[in-house]
């Protein structure tokens, strides 16, 4: 796939943005907890959903990037409907679920997907995580659902080297967009370069760090935030942008997802890139797809 048809960031809601109860799960508390929820927590976050999923497309985002893991299927084909924006305007990723690996429920869970979301095909086929003596099979029922026409391209999210090898030496199709974790903390670059020699679009997750204040505390990054008048979020997502990765971006705030989108108006130097380069320390925020239990992702 060549980058140029891929819109050059994504918007990825998540999962509903819903409270949780930290108490015991007993007496007045808890029970109090449970009505709020239904009358007013619940609702509430399908309403905020539904909104955030929206005002993303109507303000220009393009990528939707989405996991049937995280069970806000009807929630994101309503935004998408409510959005007004043309479909074929739209570059749709679902990933599958690892439960759905592990149940042997590929198909299923996806046709699933297509149902609750109204839509009748997906841009972006991944897999969530390469479980175990699972995803290769996992990669066998993806390209079933490509060949039949339901998927135009297939990926793949949170592999290292040695899962794509893998994957070479078994599929039909082989991955075109790969998603992981990237960010200044954990710049990945010889992981990038394996994608990118392989002919593999690299997605970046986990794109600003999380907020990690050893990053978001830098009087380096504070200093080119100024000298651009942009924000410290902005500095680092133009940095993706450069580095010709596409960075997901997950928020469901109208204020943020515009300072997200409006990044393409300034340029960082050849020197503040490297600055930025330089501040990686390897830090993974998120799992390590080898030292994982995927039965609780």
């Amino acid at each position: 796939m060549n980058k140029s048809e891929l819109p050059l960031i994504g918007i990825g809601p998540g999962s509903l943005p819903i409270k949780t109860y930290k108490g015991k799960r007993s007496g007045i508390g808890w029970f109090v907890f449970r009505v709020l929820n239904k009358l007013y927590y619940f609702p509430s976050a399908k309403r905020r959903y539904v909104s955030a999923v929206s005002n993303a497309l109507k303000m220009g985002y393009r990528l939707i990037d989405y996991s049937s893991a995280y069970g806000c299927d009807a929630y994101l084909g309503r935004g998408i409907e409510k959005s007004g924006v043309d479909r074929a305007d739209l570059f749709i990723t679902t990933r599958v679920s690892n439960r759905a690996q592990r149940e042997h429920r590929v198909r299923e869970e996806f046709m699933e997907f297509l149902h609750n979301a109204h839509l009748d095909y997906v841009d972006l086929l991944q897999f969530h995580w390469p479980v175990t003596d699972l995803y290769l099979d996992t990669w066998r029922e993806m390209e079933k659902l490509k060949d039949e026409g339901l998927v135009m391209h297939l990926g793949v999210a949170n592999c290292h080297q040695h899962h794509l090898e893998e994957i070479f030496k078994i599929c039909k199709h082989r991955p075109e967009i790969g998603q992981f974790e990237i960010h200044p903390l954990f710049t990945q670059k010889p992981l990038i370069q394996y994608y990118k020699d392989n002919g593999i679009v690299v997605e970046s997750y986990t794109a600003v760090a999380r907020y990690d204040g050893r990053l978001f505390n830098l009087p380096v990054l504070k200093e080119m935030a100024r000298k651009h008048n942009k924000s410290l979020v902005q500095i680092v997502l133009r940095w993706h942008v450069q580095h010709e990765l596409i960075p997901v971006v997950r928020s469901l705030s109208y204020r943020h997802q515009q300072e997200n989108l409006n990044i393409f108006d300034f340029e960082l130097s050849t020197e503040e890139m490297a600055v930025i380069d330089g501040l990686n320390i390897n830090s993974r925020l998120r799992y390590d797809p080898d030292n994982c239990d995927f039965s609780i992702l």
